[in-house]
């Protein structure tokens, strides 16, 4: 039975890894008692006796976490930014082109970033199909519930006494300097990153990245760009809706409490919004990683994880 620890598991995404793991019989989890958690020989004993280990550490711990591991058997899935475009680490979106056949070998598995995963998922097959060109000036509206941004922001949020200024929805990264930049525009082969907007909301979960494409940008139609997408993703967590909306909305919620990823393409010849839904702590972090984890142990993608036909 293979080993499994998580090194950060009080954290938001390594609670809900932890989760999906602990009621599984196929597995064993290593666990570390409060009082060791934060205890470097005590992390660096259990990561070299995991098989795989999830990393769910801020950028410079996760650096020094792998640096802890001596062996060569033990699998890294790393949630953190750290190691998402390195040299050396598998990105870990087993929907790409070849991608879950490099991630059933790897021992250092980057999960992707959660806006990053959506932005990846419109984007990378209409670039690699021709209908958009590398060279192309996208926009990106992505708006997210407040559990992406960790403990301190979920307190925020659910204190009584909060800032007025968060009951309503709040634009962030305006500097054009969002961590996952650098992978949206890598993954998708790219040359320029595109303009983002990233929003959190007062809800606790979910996520819905819309990229605008207009006629010019777009070398085919709308039945085009949806073709791309059914081909793209024929029957696995990434799927594609011919509607997918709500009576002419379409909610960031939609997805809340699940694992896998909705495409919908909106609009008109002249005009169009892809879009994709999905839960930011689901495909967009804590889903992923176990899915990488299912794929390593070569299993079910889907076992343990929460999907709309569940």
């Amino acid at each position: 039975m293979k080993k499994v620890f998580i090194d950060g598991s009080a954290g938001t995404t390594g609670l809900r890894i932890y989760e999906r793991l602990q009621q599984r019989d196929d597995i064993e989890l290593l666990i570390l008692s409060e009082e060791k958690r934060k205890d470097t020989q005590a992390r660096k004993d259990m990561l070299n006796r995991a098989d795989i280990a999830f990393l769910c550490l801020p950028d410079a711990a996760a650096v020094e976490a792998v640096a802890l591991v001596e062996n060569d058997h033990t699998v890294i899935i790393d949630t953190s930014t750290a190691h998402r475009t390195m040299d050396g680490w598998v990105y870990g979106m087993p929907e790409l082109p070849g991608q879950k056949e490099k991630i059933l070998t790897a021992k250092r598995i980057a999960n992707p970033g959660c806006h990053a995963s959506g932005f990846v998922a419109l984007v990378q097959p209409l670039v690699a199909s021709g209908l958009i060109g590398k060279d192309a000036a996208l926009s990106c509206v992505s708006l997210t519930g407040y559990s992406g941004g960790g403990k301190s922001m979920i307190a925020q949020y659910e204190d009584k006494d909060r800032d007025p200024l968060l009951n309503a929805p709040r634009m962030y990264g305006l500097s054009q300097q969002h961590k996952h930049l650098k992978e949206m525009a890598k993954l998708c082969g790219l040359e320029k990153a595109p303009v983002f907007c990233p929003i959190v909301g007062d809800f606790y979960s979910g996520m819905e990245v819309t990229v605008t494409l207009f006629k010019e940008d777009v070398q085919g139609t709308m039945e085009d760009v949806k073709r791309v997408y059914r081909n793209a993703y024929p029957d696995g967590l990434i799927y594609f809706s011919e509607q997918g909306d709500e009576n002419g909305f379409l909610s960031a919620a939609a997805l809340s409490g699940r694992d896998d990823m909705q495409i919908t393409v909106h609009g008109n010849e002249d005009r169009m919004l892809v879009t994709a839904r999905f839960d930011n702590l689901g495909k967009g972090a804590s889903g992923a990683a176990v899915q990488n984890m299912n794929i390593v142990l070569g299993t079910d993608e889907k076992t343990g994880l929460v999907t709309g036909g569940n």
